[in-house]
């Protein structure tokens, strides 16, 4: 896992997380959903910053399977390679 990556989706999700959770909560096999209690209006927001940071496209087919921390690092590692 790449630390300069992870670091950087924690505090583009840090941005949308709910009173009750903090970036402490926020590791790599973190559930975006369940367990970080993200919401799907801000999952797509959260798609889009991510898109913005590192500068590439994310499928809606991808969308899908950004459930965890660790998910979207490795499709995030994988768009970069």
């Amino acid at each position: 896992m790449n630390s300069e990556h992870y670091e950087a989706l924690k505090n583009v999700i840090k941005i949308y997380l709910p009173t009750d959770v903090t970036i402490d909560d926020i590791n790599p096999n973190s559930h975006l959903i369940n367990e970080l209690n993200i919401n799907s209006a801000n999952l797509v927001d959260i798609v889009l910053d991510v898109e913005d940071h590192f500068d590439i496209t994310i499928e809606d087919s991808e969308i899908e399977k950004m459930d965890t921390v660790a998910n979207a690092l490795e499709i995030i590692a994988l768009k970069l390679n």
